[in-house]
């Protein structure tokens, strides 16, 4: 197991970015959907290994010990959620992101599209990330980019309380950190990633991860920079697409790096109170000499209102009721 912990790719509000404190907002409050698990893939639970059977998680992430959790049945997404979904989300609520009361938000130092106005500064620790007034879902590198031809992509700068109320607005929820790592498993017990322990088997990308020397050369050889469409690579073995790389996303656990000691054996919830929120999947911007996140055991957190170019979120279903 790594000693030194990294930070995590996807920068925390707790390093000042935001111009202002947020005002008040839409918290998407309008009626509810239907209760519906369209898009979604039903999931049998049972029992499987949750934790880091390779050593490879820094220590102060909490990924072992290695241990028997056991789950009911549920449904997930089989992708991040979209572009055009959050768009949906938004137009029939109102809803105004954390990004976007705030003022700002977090977009990796080669990707920003914005005047040298509204560059505010980096973050504190990880200077690859630019501070930029305007980012936003819509605007995911600043006031001049948008999200024309990427409806598909996954929906960026979404904050835990964003992600929240979404779900909340879908008759959905967040799904635990548990069953997020048993799905993103994909059935395989004790490897490494969702297809295996070898990163490109037969020489091909299998996740939308960073390529080169980061952060400052990425040779995009999987294809992007940024963003990938959500059903790129191939699905695991639960037909989920995504699981590793492209986007980090949102669990509804707090985070605590000794939780996975005293987790009880059956459905764990998380701690019942904490500061930052679990995150999964790692993004594509995670690579083995900095964030080797994007193995299925690895685990990070962040601040319920922080918001990056690089996180995202999926929504999960109980079992229970009609589709």
């Amino acid at each position: 197991m790594t000693g030194e912990r990294r930070p995590c790719c996807a920068p925390s509000a707790d390093v000042p970015v935001a111009t202002a404190p947020p005002a008040p907002g839409a918290d998407g409050g309008t009626a509810p959907h239907r209760r519906s698990t369209r898009g979604q893939t039903w999931l049998p639970g049972g029992e499987f290994a949750m934790g880091d059977a390779f050593g490879e998680g820094y220590r102060a992430d909490g990924e072992t010990p290695v241990h028997a959790v056991r789950l009911k049945p549920f449904h997930i997404d089989e992708t991040a959620v979209t572009n055009a979904q959050f768009a949906s989300f938004v137009k029939a609520t109102g809803y105004a992101t954390d990004a976007e009361r705030y003022g700002s938000s977090a977009v990796f130092h080669l990707a920003v599209a914005a005047a040298s106005v509204d560059v505010i500064g980096n973050a504190a620790g990880t200077p690859w990330w630019i501070n930029v007034r305007g980012a936003h879902w819509r605007r995911p590198e600043g006031a001049r980019s948008n999200i024309t031809g990427r409806q598909n992509h996954p929906v960026v700068h979404i904050s835990w309380n964003d992600a929240t109320a979404y779900a909340r607005w879908a008759s959905k929820r967040l799904p635990t950190e548990a069953e997020w790592e048993y799905a993103a498993r994909g059935g395989l017990t004790g490897r490494r990633y969702a297809w295996g322990d070898e990163l490109t088997p037969g020489g091909r990308w299998r996740c939308n991860i960073w390529q080169g020397h980061f952060p400052h050369t990425n040779t995009a050889e999987d294809g992007y920079l940024t963003t990938a469409p959500v059903k790129s690579y191939r699905p695991n073995g639960f037909g989920l697409w995504n699981t590793a790389g492209n986007v980090w996303e949102w669990c509804s656990d707090w985070f605590s790096p000794s939780y996975y000691a005293q987790s009880p054996a059956a459905d764990p919830l998380g701690p019942e109170t904490g500061t930052r929120r679990v995150m999964r999947g790692g993004s594509y911007l995670c690579h083995e000499s900095y964030c080797n996140r994007y193995r299925v055991a690895a685990r990070s957190s962040n601040t319920p209102e922080s918001s990056s170019g690089n996180l995202g979120f999926r929504c999960a279903n109980d079992a229970s009721g009609t589709a």
